[in-house]
């Protein structure tokens, strides 16, 4: 519960300030939402937290171009919450659950995380390495009894490679099956019938069949179900109410936002249950509340949960991805180079290290890009099929890091960029360039 208490003291600190920080700080707290699993708790609209030195992000800013975002004919629903300091200072819903409903997103609003779910794996598992219960070294066949790869190199691949994308795989090895409805562990076992493009530990390709082999080794190791064993180790102690690993869980929330797809004509679609039978690459429910909490644990904010040589584990990095950095072609001036950790992408943004994923599975989008020493950074969670809102992080980033403003999210929006950044805020103070 650390980072529920953490989050909760911000909130008392705001109430004591008040009057005093009223003229430079934009707070507006909604009425208690009630919860059957929980005592009430405040929603978190605009506002900063009290800081520990001025803000970098500009909140009035960004609001406004989140505003202009949702008049994107594409955009149903919209979550983002900014931490700076190592505190929640921004985190608003936008639009609604269902085109047309009215029902509004909300900061308590459940999404699926998609991909993101791979960093929640990768973080489970190393945390039992650093307990001494497996380690990342040895073999992945000794741990996922369904995973074969070509020439039985289960045997000579290590969790590690497991973890990086790096099984000797073409990408995305039998992912139409497994959303055609073929079973995820059968589909491990077949993975032996094609051909290696190079040796395991030598290339990345991106995995989701292969990688949920990383639910089976948290299940095998810790004799409970891969859902029962993250929400007992990471989700109920960083407090994260929301979060879940079931198609199930989601149609339970109170708010969730449905999957859209169609672009200028989104329309709501069924949730299929394709990457929730692959919980460990794709399965992982949640509001952007927990994933603000979520982030801020990797950060290094919650040690008694995810001590610091689990964090240095999965966010260092293994192998270089160049073409992760030509897929951000847009972005190239800002993230000139990546590479991949255990589950967590590694980028060199304009010379600092930020560590982050994207994620997305039919009708929903997410995103996350933070910078561990600052310990500042943004997370996003959309249900429609568009890409227009990854400017989001780029936005938020370069405010903390005092860059020249550039329209990212393609708003146009010349008044708003004029506006300076804060002459009071230290420049560049923490960073690695």
């Amino acid at each position: 519960m650390y980072l529920r208490r953490l989050f909760t003291f911000m909130l008392v600190g705001l109430g004591l300030l008040g009057l005093a920080l009223a003229a430079t700080l934009i707070f507006t707290r909604a009425a208690p939402i009630p919860r059957e699993d929980g005592p009430p708790r405040f929603e978190l609209v605009v506002g900063e937290a009290k800081a520990k030195r001025p803000s970098l992000v500009d909140y009035r800013r960004l609001d406004l171009r989140l505003q202009a975002l949702m008049e994107d004919p594409a955009m149903v629903g919209l979550a983002v919450a900014v931490v700076e300091d190592g505190e929640i200072r921004f985190a608003k819903g936008y639009g609604e659950t269902i085109a047309g409903s009215g029902d509004p997103v909300t900061t308590s609003t459940v999404f699926r995380w998609a991909s993101l779910s791979k960093g929640v794996a990768a973080d489970m598992v190393a945390l039992l390495a650093h307990e001494k219960r497996l380690s990342l070294m040895e073999p992945v066949g000794l741990h996922a009894v369904s995973l074969r790869l070509p020439g039985g190199s289960e045997r000579a691949a290590t969790v590690s490679d497991l973890l990086s994308h790096q099984l000797g795989l073409f990408a995305h090895a039998y992912d139409l099956k497994l959303e055609d409805g073929w079973d995820p562990r059968y589909l491990r076992g077949t993975l032996a019938t094609l051909d290696s493009i190079c040796p395991p530990g030598s290339c990345h390709a991106y995995q989701n069949v292969a990688y949920d082999a990383a639910s089976e080794i948290v299940e095998r190791v810790t004799g409970r179900s891969y859902g029962e064993a993250v929400r007992e180790r990471l989700f109920g102690p960083l407090g994260m109410r929301t979060a879940s690993v079931t198609r199930e869980d989601l149609f339970r929330a109170r708010s969730w936002a449905r999957p859209h797809v169609g672009g200028r004509n989104s329309r709501p679609v069924e949730v299929t249950d394709s990457y929730y039978r692959v919980p460990a690459a794709g399965g992982v429910n949640g509001s952007i509340e927990d994933l603000a909490f979520w982030m801020m644990a990797q950060m290094g904010q919650a040690q008694e949960v995810l001590p610091e040589p689990v964090i240095a584990a999965v966010q260092t990095p293994r192998v270089n991805t160049p073409r992760e950095t030509s897929r951000r072609r847009k972005y190239r001036e800002r993230t000139t180079s990546s590479a991949y950790g255990l589950g967590w992408r590694v980028l060199d943004y304009s010379g600092r290290n930020v560590i982050g994923h994207h994620g997305g599975v039919r009708g929903y989008r997410s995103m996350m890009m933070f910078d561990p020493e600052r310990r500042a950074g943004i997370v996003a969670l959309w249900n429609s099929a568009t890409s227009r809102p990854n400017g989001i992080e780029y936005e938020v980033m370069d405010m903390i890091y005092r860059l020249p403003f550039r329209d990212w999210l393609a708003i146009e929006d010349r008044s708003l960029a004029a506006q300076p950044v804060p002459e009071d805020v230290p420049a560049d103070e923490g960073g690695n360039g």
